[in-house]
């Protein structure tokens, strides 16, 4: 625990950890979803590419900390990558990213009117949460810090996660989630402490778990992104994704979608639009 300690007080220094920072105040399926095969129905005679609308909500990686243009982190270049789609006309992002935000923090504003009134119109909500609640962890506990002490807020955040999926659920019942994993941004520099890569495999496994309750809901896993030595993929602060991790967090919730929900959404939208014709 002296090394993970060490460490630590890098974290607290600098304010960040993982996907997010300090606020001022393989992709994985479902277990049977995976097995499943990917069936593309016949487009209409009468197809028009439609327009979707993806709410993206969370901490820091979803407001973009690090992205050098400053427009949103991965958010241009999945809207990019979306557009592409043969049925696809163009995207809508909504951007509910604060930087520091914890589950609890998310939930709350959930509930808030501005976002429960933008959720019935979402497609797709994509959420990037949790880094900011292991940095709450590490911050009370520096003194005596055991690794029980991230178990008991593992606990928390899994029942936050649960009332974070009813929520949407509950506003709009038709939307897909995507979930995007926990990354640890030390693992290049402190490999041996292997305390680090514990956590995060602990959450990320518990994100997983949370999403597999859900037929409507996706877990997207970007830890591995970021074990390319030979690759640098952090911002100047060394904590957050610099444009080139942005970049490949877009690709690999591209991959996702493609495969497991853009066919279902962009069906669902000819639908509506059909029966509104």
């Amino acid at each position: 625990m002296k090394k993970l300690k060490r460490v630590f007080t890098l974290l607290i220094l600098s304010t960040f950890f993982l996907s997010s920072c300090s606020q001022t105040d393989r992709f994985e399926f479902h277990q049977e979803k995976r097995a499943a095969a990917v069936v593309y129905e016949e487009v209409p005679a009468d197809f028009v590419p439609q327009e979707l609308t993806v709410l993206s909500a969370g901490d820091s990686l979803t407001q973009g900390v690090g992205d050098s243009t400053k427009n949103g982190g991965y958010l241009p270049y999945l809207r990019t990558l979306l557009e592409d789609e043969k049925g696809i006309k163009d995207v809508d992002f909504l951007n509910f990213g604060v930087q520091g935000n914890r589950t609890t923090q998310l939930l709350k504003r959930l509930k808030s009117q501005e976002m429960q009134a933008a959720l019935p119109d979402t497609d797709l909500v994509i959420l990037t949460i949790g880094g900011n609640d292991i940095m709450k962890v590490a911050q009370e506990n520096f003194a005596n810090l055991q690794l029980s002490a991230f178990e008991e807020a593992r606990k928390l955040y899994i029942d936050n996660l649960y009332e974070i999926m009813n929520t949407i659920n509950k506003a709009n019942p038709y939307a897909s989630i995507v979930l995007v994993g926990l990354y640890n941004p030390f693992s290049q520099w402190f490999a041996e402490v292997e305390e680090l890569n514990q956590i995060v495999n602990d959450w990320n496994e518990a994100g997983q778990r949370v999403i597999a309750s859900y037929s409507n809901a996706y877990f997207v896993s970007i830890e591995d992104l970021f074990l390319n030595p030979a690759e640098d993929l952090l911002y100047s602060d060394n904590f957050h994704p610099n444009d080139r991790g942005y970049e490949l967090i877009a690709e690999r919730l591209k991959t996702t979608l493609e495969e497991r929900t853009l066919p279902d959404l962009i069906k669902n939208a000819y639908m509506v639009s059909k029966e509104e014709n």
